[in-house]
């Protein structure tokens, strides 16, 4: 009797230390980096060709905004480079007229000083021609001056040009980064505006297990740190995955409801973050465990 009494109490012993062998160093949930990501112009959205659970890569044409009534604008700023241009062919004429005018005036300059040389000619003659000169000079001049002022205004129409081109391309949506669509918040037919979220998405290919640590395991804990991420298998086992501690919050807090015992709850622990390569097989939000030592293979398994 005293023998079995004896066996019993030994498989008790050994049963309690493989359950306290088999806790996990820390508990958490899986989460990803979500991007939002908004509409850049405004207007109706004709097309938006994506669906949530839909793989995007980073560059993917995936809609277009109403584009009628920026094309118009773009067309009407055109126009008016085009008439202001004009202005500057009329302003060339002119000058070219003055430019022979006081090729003619010169000419006479040069007459005259040969004749007042010779004393056949007077000062006063001399002066009116240089008068002249300086009027056709003062002329040309001024006509140049509208010229400048004609090409600062196109360069300006230009630069309003290229904004309106730039938010075209805008109308154009491209996904930028490389994800999975969570969530599709607008649909075809809506009026979108710049600012307006129109899907979530994340790259599911890397998670993070958000878990949390006691202050007597923070000194153990550092930034690059590999270790043993278990997930869920089935009712009795847990799937291995290697992780590595990509975060480690500074600040302490109290433990989240979501970690086991009330008594746990009121803890101060610190958040870190443990970076794991996805099979497929991790969710968002699914439960882990972490060990920051390999259990051996008489632990859980």
């Amino acid at each position: 009797m005293k023998t079995k009494i004896l066996s019993l109490i030994i498989v008790v012993l050994v049963t309690a230390c493989s359950k306290n062998d088999d806790k996990s160093d820390a508990y958490g949930n899986f989460e990803a980096t979500e991007v939002v990501i908004s509409a850049e112009a405004q207007g109706v959205l004709q097309e938006f060709i994506i669906e949530e659970g839909q793989a995007l890569k980073s560059g993917t044409v995936i809609g277009l905004i109403d584009t009628i009534n920026l094309s118009l604008k773009r067309e009407q700023m055109l126009a008016s480079k085009k008439a202001i241009l004009s202005r500057i062919v009329n302003i060339n004429s002119q000058v070219a007229v003055q430019e022979q005018k006081k090729g003619n005036i010169i000419i006479e300059k040069d007459r005259l000083e040969r004749l007042l040389k010779d004393g056949a000619a007077t000062r006063k003659q001399m002066d009116d021609v240089m008068g002249s000169l300086r009027l056709i000079n003062s002329q040309i001049k001024s006509l140049e001056t509208q010229k400048t002022l004609i090409i600062d205004e196109a360069k300006t129409i230009d630069v309003q040009i290229a904004q309106v081109e730039e938010n075209l391309k805008k109308c154009y949506l491209v996904n930028p980064v490389d994800g999975t669509v969570l969530t599709k918040i607008v649909e075809e037919k809506e009026v979108v505006s710049i600012g307006k979220p129109m899907y979530i998405i994340a790259d599911l290919s890397k998670l993070e297990l958000k878990a949390y640590i006691s202050g007597s395991q923070l000194p153990h804990i550092r930034i690059g740190q590999e270790v043993e991420v278990l997930v869920d298998n089935d009712e009795r086992s847990n799937q291995k995955m290697p992780g590595t501690v990509s975060w480690i919050s500074q600040q302490a807090e109290f433990t989240p409801k979501i970690i086991q015992t009330k008594e746990e709850r009121v803890n101060l622990v610190y958040a870190i973050k443990i970076l794991v390569k996805n099979d497929g097989s991790i969710k968002i939000g699914m439960p882990g465990e972490v060990n920051f030592m390999p259990k051996t293979a008489s632990n859980k398994q």
